[in-house]
């Protein structure tokens, strides 16, 4: 492990408990070490809490609970805020379902009270059982253009509900929540879904999201670099391919 990644490895993770593999398998601690903390960070263009999020959602979206624990105890000793962690874990329930957040929330429970965070946080939601569907709808819109609105309207009988649900659950419960803005969320649940893999049209879908909040090609091409050590190569790279494809379709578009 070089100098700069052993110093920020000693920043991030000093006072954690020790991991076993620095003594079971030292030569692969160096290797990753080095990639995820220092080469990768290096040329990274997001700020740290940006990064941190990344790296937060990519590893809830792959199931790497392990690693979370650790990049969760960074993220608190670097000083992001405990709410934006929460609300981090909350929106992926949305994206990856309640079985699937489970045990990361209860992970990330542990941690905080050992960081010294105080349990429960603020609440952060702004919607009511009554406001929550036309705030979720709202939402959608504001995002995903006035199309949103047929799909409340001129969908197949057969997807109401979920369609529904989409407004009132995914965007009303969780996208109305504050501690996160667009722009943080909309990036959050793009690494959700890369780094879960065989979602290409919900990706299509939320990549042309983070461009319409203002998260650009280049910013998004960093995020896929950020999260690419934690869930490898082909996730990124068919990450990056989708990101050419909707930029060029949408640029296409507006020459039109």
């Amino acid at each position: 492990m070089n100098n700069e990644a052993k110093k920020r490895v000693q920043d991030l993770f000093e006072g954690m408990e020790e991991n076993t593999l620095s003594a079971t398998d030292p030569e692969w601690v160096d290797i990753v070490a080095n990639f995820s903390q220092n080469e990768t960070v290096k040329e990274s263009k997001l700020t740290q809490k940006e990064q941190m999020l990344c790296i937060l959602s990519a590893l809830l979206g792959c199931q790497g609970l392990g690693e979370y624990q650790n990049m969760l105890y960074a993220a608190l000793k670097s000083g992001v805020d405990p709410v934006i962690i929460k609300e981090t874990v909350y929106q992926a329930t949305a994206y990856l379902g309640i079985g699937r957040v489970y045990d990361f929330l209860i992970a990330t429970n542990r941690i905080m009270e050992k960081c010294g965070v105080t349990l429960p946080l603020a609440p952060q939601s702004t919607t009511t059982e009554e406001s929550r569907f036309q705030a979720g709808l709202d939402k959608q819109v504001a995002l995903f253009g006035p199309g949103m609105k047929k799909q409340q309207t001129d969908a197949p009988a057969l997807r109401r509900n979920i369609n529904r649900w989409l407004a009132d659950n995914c965007f009303g419960d969780y996208y109305t929540r504050t501690g996160l803005n667009d722009q943080e969320r909309e990036m959050i649940t793009f690494c959700f879904i890369l780094a879960q893999g065989g979602c290409e049209n919900q990706l299509r879908g939320h990549t042309a999201g983070n461009l319409s909040v203002g998260n650009d090609k280049e910013k998004l091409y960093s995020v896929v670099e950020q999260c690419m050590p934690y869930i490898g190569y082909p996730r990124s790279l068919n990450a990056m391919g989708i990101i050419d494809e909707v930029t060029e379709q949408l640029a296409a578009g507006a020459d039109a």
